[in-house]
């Protein structure tokens, strides 16, 4: 087998942040009880999701949930994506997400680029750069296994962001989401198969469980998509943790049987992934 096996927790979160972070400690504890390579944590998962709740959780890196989620990683002796926090730097906040490395080391940080400001009338009225401001960069981190690359949530509509991924060398693209009631049994599913199709990568998103009493319900969900655009695993709406082996060897066979990489026509529409300095 070439490849790896990648944990996804959909965690049910509260109100009190502490609990939350002991809460993801206990998923994870219970996630490697599988033995994963790979975990991956919630967007938002140590507060709410309610934009109104986003200031008072906002901590700065290193920070109390930073340095929580560095001993998860050592402890457990995984890679941990985890997730995402609200992080505060230089009086400014961002929708940031830590992964970690198995000795605990800080390898990559990667704040949200497309910020949600959005309005359906009578449905979703969300404007996320009142409260956050966006990344600049794109996130990419190094394994044994294969290069990963970062989204978060909103960013996974943005077809662009994983072709330059994709042309970067990511064989897996992770999108910590928390979409909605109103997007997420729209565009959920169609969103991940599209990026995991027209890049012939594996696509994973871990979502929060659902919580109907919460400022902000989120659809949860939370998937595994191969590069043949097939769901090989999927939460609910509840908490739970998702698993899958992540085979290097059926992408390779995948590209080679429809070699879309090598058959592009950048002379007539130009290349994605060129990044801007």
């Amino acid at each position: 087998f070439a490849g790896f096996r990648l944990a996804i927790i959909q965690q049910l979160v509260s109100c009190v942040k502490s609990d939350n972070v002991r809460r993801a400690w206990q998923l994870v504890k219970q996630a490697v009880e599988q033995r994963p390579d790979i975990v991956v944590l919630p967007e938002c998962f140590n507060f709410p999701c309610g934009t109104r709740l986003y200031p008072k959780n906002a901590e700065p890196v290193p920070g109390e949930t930073s340095q929580q989620l560095s001993k998860m990683a050592k402890e457990c002796g995984i890679y941990l994506i985890g997730g995402s926090i609200l992080e505060s730097d230089r009086g400014k906040l961002y929708n940031t997400c830590l992964v970690f490395s198995p000795d605990g080391k800080l390898l990559v940080k990667h704040r949200k680029i497309h910020l949600f400001d959005v309005h359906i009338p009578g449905k979703v009225n969300v404007q996320e750069s009142k409260i956050a401001c966006p990344g600049n960069s794109l996130s990419m981190f190094e394994t044994p296994f294969c290069k990963i690359g970062l989204g978060l949530c909103y960013d996974l509509r943005f077809a662009e962001l994983a072709q330059a991924y994709t042309k970067k060398g990511c064989h897996l693209l992770v999108y910590p989401s928390t979409f909605g009631m109103t997007t997420g049994p729209a565009h959920w599913d169609i969103l991940q198969r599209g990026r995991a199709l027209d890049n012939q990568v594996y696509v994973a998103t871990s979502s929060l469980a659902t919580d109907n009493d919460a400022d902000y319900i989120s659809w949860g969900h939370s998937a595994i998509v191969n590069p043949w655009g097939d769901v090989v695993a999927q939460a609910g709406s509840e908490e739970t943790i998702v698993y899958a082996d992540i085979d290097l060897q059926y992408l390779a066979d995948i590209r080679q049987q429809i070699p879309l990489h090598s058959q592009k026509r950048h002379d007539l529409y130009g290349e994605v992934g060129e990044q801007k300095h």
